[in-house]
């Protein structure tokens, strides 16, 4: 999309919005295969890492996680 103004911008979102132009798609131009996998491996990362710990050390990481979000 590039640097531009709030109007140029504006006007954009009105284009595809309307129909004007299509939407520009994220993955044009990217392997499909690689795309897939991506994702599956986002979709099952945090479960996969989760199972694979400690009750412990889960807990640990909760704690440690919410020290971190009250400090502020």
């Amino acid at each position: 999309m590039g640097k531009k103004d709030i109007n140029q911008t504006a006007k954009l979102i009105t284009s595809i919005a309307t129909g004007e132009i299509p939407k520009p798609n994220p993955n044009e131009g990217k392997n499909p295969g690689a795309v897939s996998l991506g994702r599956l491996g986002g979709l099952k990362g945090g479960k996969a890492r989760a199972d694979k710990m400690t009750p412990e050390r889960r807990k640990e990481i909760a704690k440690k996680a919410a020290r971190k979000r009250w400090s502020k």
